[in-house]
C-alpha cells in the first residue's frame, strides 16, 4: 500500500513539476473559492466551520511540505481560501449600515453625495446622506416618533423636479417615498439588496416636488468633470444613440443611451463596448504613449540622454489611472487599469507582457480591494473574456496557425480575419454560461458582429473622438464630431441588424447555482493548465451544461409581493395575471421564465377564466391538470365564495392575507407566506418549488427566514409522489 501511495505521489509530483509555471494562476481561484463559500453558506456557524476546515487543510499541507510540491500547493490553496472567506466577511461587517425597515414617505434634509443623469429615462439619480427627518404623513392613533433614515439613500428625481444648481455637496430639502432595497422579485432575478448592502445604500425611492436646495448649490461650471465632459460630448456628437455611446466611450456614462439602442447592443453581443474596460484603457494608454514618444523625440538632446520609452510608459500609466478615476472606477475599469500598469511594468523590465499571470495579478488586486465584486457579472465577464483570449493565444497550436510568417497581403488579411473570428467564438463560448446564469439570455451572433465592431470602435471611432476633443480646444472639432457620429451610426446599424436576425438571442430559464459552479470549474481547469490533464475539465463543463439544459423551466412565477403572477400556457408563452404591468416587471418575468418574447395576458387565454377580481387557469403538466387560482384586484371576494374556490384549486395565490379556511389541495401563497419566502418559482412537471429566501439564511441583507410552512409543502408533495 505504501509503495502504491509513493507511486501516486511521484506521478503527482511530475505533473505539478510540468505545470509549475501555471500554479500561481490558481491563487486568485482559491481566493475566489473562499469568497464564494461565504456567499453560498447560510450563516456564521457555517462560515466559521468552513474557515476552520480551510485552516486545517492548510496546516496539514504545511506539515507534509517536506514531502513534495503537492503538499505546498495544498497549504497555499488552503490559506488563500481562508483569506478569501475572511476578506468578504470582514468587508460585509465593515460596510454594515442601517436598512430601512418598511416603506415610508418622509420629508427630510440630506447632503448630495453623487449625481447621475439618466437622460434616456428622463431621470436624475442622486445618492443622499440624510441629515434630519422633518415630517412623515399623519396616521391614525397616538403620535409616532419620527423615523431614523439610513446613512445613505438612492433616490430618483424626474428632470422637471431637479432644482437648478444640483451638485455633489449641496443640501436638499425634499420629500420622497422610500423603501428597503428590493430583493430578487423571483428566484434567479437580480439581487439589488445584496449590491446595495456593499454599496452602503439603506433605502431607495423616488423624490417628488417641491425639491429645494437650502445650502451649497452650484453653477454649471461646478458640476463634476465627468458630467461636464459627458454633456459636452452629447451636445457635439448629436442626440440619440450616437451621442449617448460617444459619451459612454469617453466617460463610462451610459445613462444617455436610448433603451432601444441599449437593448440592441446587448442582443448583438456588443454591450461590452459600452463599458469602459480593456479596450478603452488600451486605446488611451497607447495614444498617450505614442504622442509623448513623438513629441519628446523631436528633441535630439532628450532622445540621446533619456530612455524615452520609459518616460512614455510613465505617461501612459498616469493616463490609465486618470481615465479610471474619470470614468467612476468601476470593476472592469479597475481591472483594466491594473492590467495596463502590469503590462507597462513588464515592458519596462523587458518581460513578456500579455500572460495569464497578468490576468491573475489583476484578479488578486480586485478581490483584495472589492471581494464582493466576485458575485457580480461585471467581474466574471471581464476576467473570463481576457483569460480566454490569452489562454487561446498561448496555445502552441494556435500560435502555429496565426504566428508571423512570409505571405502575401491577401493571405495575411485572411489569416488575421480568421484569428479574429476564432477569438470571438472562443470569447462567446466562455461568456455564454455567465450571461445565461446572470441574465437568462445571451447573444448568439456576437462573434460575427464583433469582427467589424471592435476594429471600427478601436481604430476609427475612438481616435476620431479623441481628435474631436483635442481640436475642440481651438474650436475646430466639428468635422471630427461629424465623422465620429457617422461611425457610431454604423455601429448602431450593425447592432440593430444583428439583433433583428431570428434566433439572435438564446434564452434559458434560471439555472441551478451548482450547475453554473460545475461549468466555472471546468472552464478554469481547461484554461489554466497546459498538459493533457487539462482535458479533464470537459467533464464538469459538460455535466454543468447538461444540468442547466435539463433544468425544467418554471410553470408559475410569483413575485414576492404577490401582485404579479406569470403562468406558462400550453404554447410555451407566459401569461400575466394583471392586464397592466410595467415593462421592467414584464421583461424580468420573461427572462426568468426562459422566453424571448413578451408575456401575453392571462385574461385572453382559452384555458383561463378571469373576472375583475379572480383568475382561474388550468395547466396540464406531469400527467395531470393543475388548477391555479389568483386574486387580481384589491377588492375583497366574499369569504364563502373564496373558500369554495380554494377547495377546488391546487394552488392559490394572493397579494393579501387569505382566510384561514382557504385550503387549496397543494399550495397557498398569500401575503403572510410570501413575506417569509419571497418570490416563488414552481415547476409543475416535477412539482418542485424554489424560493428567493432560504431557511436559515443569515446574510446581512436578508431580513426574514423562509416559511417553514412552505418547506412542509415540499416534503408533503414528495411523500405524495412516492
Amino acid at each position: 500500500m505504501l509503495r502504491g501511495f509513493a507511486a501516486v505521489n511521484a506521478r503527482l509530483e511530475r505533473w505539478l513539476e510540468a505545470e509549475r509555471d501555471q500554479l500561481a494562476l490558481w491563487v486568485p481561484v482559491a481566493l475566489g473559492a473562499g469568497i464564494a463559500l461565504w456567499f453560498v453558506l447560510p450563516d456564521p456557524a457555517a462560515w466559521r466551520a468552513a474557515g476552520c476546515l480551510a485552516l486545517a487543510v492548510a496546516l496539514g499541507g504545511v506539515a507534509f511540505a517536506r514531502h513534495g510540491r503537492a503538499a505546498r500547493v495544498v497549504a497555499v490553496g488552503g490559506f488563500c481560501v481562508l483569506l478569501g472567506l475572511a476578506l468578504i466577511w470582514s468587508r460585509s461587517e465593515r460596510v454594515a449600515a442601517g436598512v430601512l425597515a418598511r416603506p415610508t414617505i418622509a420629508t427630510f434634509t440630506a447632503r448630495v453625495e453623487r449625481v447621475e443623469p439618466l437622460v434616456a429615462r428622463g431621470l436624475v439619480r442622486v445618492r443622499l446622506a440624510p441629515i434630519r427627518v422633518l415630517a412623515v404623513p399623519e396616521r391614525r392613533g397616538p403620535p409616532q416618533p419620527l423615523p431614523t433614515l439610513p446613512a445613505h439613500l438612492r433616490v430618483n428625481l424626474t428632470e422637471a423636479d431637479v432644482p437648478v444648481g444640483l451638485v455633489p455637496g449641496a443640501t436638499l430639502l425634499l420629500s420622497a417615498r422610500l423603501m428597503p432595497p428590493p430583493e430578487p422579485a423571483v428566484p434567479g432575478a437580480y439581487d439589488y439588496a445584496r449590491t446595495a448592502w456593499f454599496d452602503g445604500i439603506g433605502a431607495t425611492g423616488r423624490g417628488f416636488a417641491p425639491i429645494r436646495i437650502i445650502a451649497g448649490g452650484g453653477t454649471a461650471a461646478e458640476v463634476g468633470l465627468r458630467v461636464r465632459l459627458s454633456q459636452h460630448i452629447q451636445a457635439q456628437a448629436g442626440g440619440g444613440g450616437a451621442g449617448g455611446i460617444a459619451a459612454a466611450l469617453a466617460t463610462g456614462d451610459q445613462g444617455s443611451i436610448p433603451m432601444a439602442d441599449n437593448e440592441a447592443m446587448r442582443r448583438s453581443g456588443l454591450a461590452h463596448l459600452l463599458s469602459v474596460s480593456g479596450l478603452h484603457i488600451t486605446a488611451a494608454v497607447g495614444a498617450v504613449m505614442v504622442l509623448v514618444m513623438r513629441l519628446l523625440a523631436l528633441s535630439p538632446w532628450l532622445a540621446l540622454r533619456w530612455r524615452l520609452p520609459l518616460i512614455a510608459a510613465g505617461a501612459g500609466a498616469l493616463a490609465a489611472i486618470g481615465y479610471t478615476l474619470l470614468t467612476g472606477a468601476e470593476v472592469p475599469t479597475i481591472r483594466s487599469c491594473v492590467a495596463a500598469l502590469f503590462v507597462l511594468i513588464a515592458l519596462a523590465l523587458g518581460r513578456e507582457a500579455l500572460t495569464l499571470r497578468l490576468v491573475a495579478a489583476g484578479a488578486v488586486v480586485v478581490l483584495l480591494l472589492y471581494p464582493e465584486a466576485l458575485a457580480g457579472p461585471s467581474f466574471q465577464l471581464s476576467f473570463a473574456a481576457v483569460a480566454s483570449i490569452i489562454a487561446l493565444n498561448e496555445h502552441p497550436t494556435v500560435r502555429g496557425w496565426f504566428g508571423p510568417r512570409e505571405q502575401s497581403r491577401l493571405a495575411k488579411l485572411a489569416r488575421e480575419l480568421a484569428s479574429l473570428l476564432l477569438t470571438g467564438l472562443v470569447v462567446e463560448l466562455a461568456l455564454l454560461p455567465i450571461s445565461l446564469f446572470h441574465f437568462q439570455k445571451a447573444g448568439v451572433y456576437g462573434a460575427v458582429a464583433n469582427i467589424v465592431a471592435i476594429p471600427l470602435t478601436t481604430f476609427v471611432t475612438m481616435p476620431l473622438e479623441a481628435l474631436a476633443l483635442l481640436f475642440d480646444c481651438i474650436g475646430a472639432g466639428a468635422p471630427f464630431w461629424w465623422a465620429t457620429a457617422r461611425s457610431l451610426d454604423l455601429l448602431l446599424w450593425i447592432a440593430h441588424t444583428t439583433a433583428a436576425v431570428p434566433g439572435s438571442v438564446a434564452p434559458l430559464p434560471a439555472m441551478p447555482g451548482a450547475a453554473y459552479a460545475l461549468m466555472v470549474v471546468g472552464g478554469l481547469w481547461l484554461a489554466l493548465w497546459r498538459t493533457r490533464w487539462r482535458r479533464l475539465g470537459l467533464l464538469p463543463l459538460a455535466a454543468g451544461a447538461l444540468w442547466a439544459l435539463l433544468t425544467p423551466a418554471p410553470d408559475v412565477l410569483v413575485t414576492g409581493d404577490g401582485r404579479h403572477v406569470a403562468i406558462r400556457t400550453g404554447r410555451g408563452d407566459l401569461a400575466l395575471l394583471r392586464d397592466r404591468i410595467g415593462d421592467y416587471t414584464a421583461d424580468m418575468l420573461a427572462e426568468n421564465g426562459g422566453i424571448e418574447d413578451l408575456p401575453v395576458l392571462m385574461s385572453e387565454q382559452p384555458e383561463a377564466r378571469c373576472s375583475r377580481d379572480l383568475c382561474l387557469m388550468t395547466r396540464r403538466a406531469g400527467d395531470r391538470d393543475w388548477r391555479i387560482l389568483a386574486t387580481r384586484s384589491a377588492y375583497l371576494v366574499p369569504a364563502p365564495d373564496l373558500i369554495a374556490a380554494c377547495a377546488e384549486a391546487d394552488i392559490v395565490i394572493s397579494e393579501r392575507r387569505l382566510p384561514r379556511r382557504c385550503a387549496p389541495r397543494w399550495l397557498r401563497l398569500d401575503r403572510a407566506t410570501l413575506a417569509r419566502s419571497g418570490g416563488v418559482a414552481i415547476a409543475l412537471g416535477t412539482a418542485s418549488v424554489r424560493t428567493v429566501r432560504h431557511a436559515g439564511d443569515r446574510h446581512p441583507w436578508v431580513t426574514m427566514p423562509v416559511s417553514s410552512k412552505l418547506s412542509r409543502f415540499r416534503k408533503g408533495n414528495k411523500a405524495r409522489r412516492r
